[in-house]
């Protein structure tokens, strides 16, 4: 054997000996994680915690984003009379070493410096602010959304489905966030789902306007993940290196009306059920498809969005596929208006149950 030979075998015997080191400390950080605990049947697989929502001196108005929706969703839910409050399952808060799964160190240090999270929350202004404020204010909720994302993979496959009433931040990778997205709770729901749930094929229905650019970066080797994204090319994050790891990529231009958007996803669930077979859907439900949302630029119907929610849905249930549904982006105070509507519409469906216990999908 030569040098050079000898060279490159022990090179890439090292390689792979640190890669089962990281595979090891990211199975026991998962294994000793308290984001997964024992829910019981009298709770509904929603989740929510008041915690979620974000209010600061008002500083929040300054961005597109309705950071209260998510509280607004739960209340319309109650008034309506298809969930009681003490039946809403609220999750724990991720820890450090939960981040650590998917994250490295660098990245969660860089978040100890407000101008960064300033840059990635889309708020100048909290750039300014000691860092302290901004982690008890702005990055606290985020990862109280993260506990609620894990959380609801276990509930799903538990109770065929769940809903995480915040979380989808899909521009955030390992490496790095951005577009409002601080941690990647999609891709931190997926190993913990690997470790935990004997689960090896995930596939992530991606239907936010924009391009989910964060699980594609984070995913891009790895044949355990199934990636349908269909969103609108024209908008941001313009990111070409992640578009070439979509394994079903639609694109829906600006001005896209329901009934083409509709049969797009028809056909798209359609191509994806001969492609791959999943053990669990991560369903990411951005609302910013509607009609007059000032970022997503599409015209789709507050009942289109219904029948969407209700096609995915279906498609879960019709192959026995346990879902979680995260909700993602939505730029117009009816957001919440029109998701809580769509869940309603699910429980009419019978595609969900917000009232017997345990649910099952």
């Amino acid at each position: 054997m030569s040098s050079t030979t000898a060279g490159s075998f022990s090179s890439t015997s090292t390689a792979a000996a640190k890669n089962d080191e990281a595979e090891t400390l990211r199975r026991n950080r998962i294994l000793s994680s308290k984001l997964y605990f024992d829910v019981p049947p009298s709770k509904v697989p929603l989740i929510y915690s008041p915690s979620y929502d974000i209010a600061f001196l008002g500083i929040e108005k300054l961005h597109p984003f309705d950071s209260s929706k998510w509280g607004r969703i739960c209340q319309f839910l109650i008034v309506a009379g298809l969930l009681e409050k003490k039946r809403i399952v609220e999750p724990l808060e991720s820890t450090k070493d939960d981040l650590l799964v998917v994250h490295p160190e660098s990245y969660l240090n860089s978040l100890k410096s407000s101008s960064n999270v300033a840059i990635i929350v889309e708020v100048p202004p909290v750039a300014v602010l000691p860092n302290c404020v901004v982690q008890q204010k702005v990055l606290s909720p985020f990862r109280k959304q993260v506990g609620g994302t894990i959380l609801a993979a276990k509930l799903a496959k538990e109770r065929g489905w769940a809903i995480n009433v915040g979380g989808g931040f899909h521009h955030c990778s390992a490496a790095k966030g951005g577009g409002f997205c601080a941690y990647a709770d999609i891709s931190l729901c997926i190993h913990f789902a690997f470790a935990r749930l004997n689960i090896s094929r995930v596939m992530i229905i991606d239907l936010d306007a924009h391009q989910g650019n964060g699980h594609e970066l984070d995913f891009s080797s790895d044949r355990r993940v199934y990636i349908l994204d269909m969103y609108n090319p024209h908008i941001y994050p313009f990111d070409y290196e992640a578009r070439r790891y979509i394994d079903q990529k639609i694109e829906v231009p600006t001005g896209t009306l329901t009934s083409d958007y509709l049969s797009k996803l028809d056909e798209a669930l359609e191509v994806a059920s001969r492609n791959f077979s999943p053990e669990l859907i991560v369903y990411n439900a951005g609302t910013d498809i509607l009609d007059g949302d000032p970022l997503g630029r599409l015209k789709i119907s507050p009942e289109g969005i219904a029948t969407r929610d209700e096609k995915v849905f279906s498609f879960a249930r019709e192959r026995s596929i346990p879902l979680v549904m995260l909700t993602s982006g939505g730029y117009m105070k009816s957001s919440a208006r029109v998701i809580a509507d769509s869940i309603i519409n699910l429980s009419k469906k019978s595609l969900i149950d917000l009232q017997s216990s345990p649910g099952k999908i």
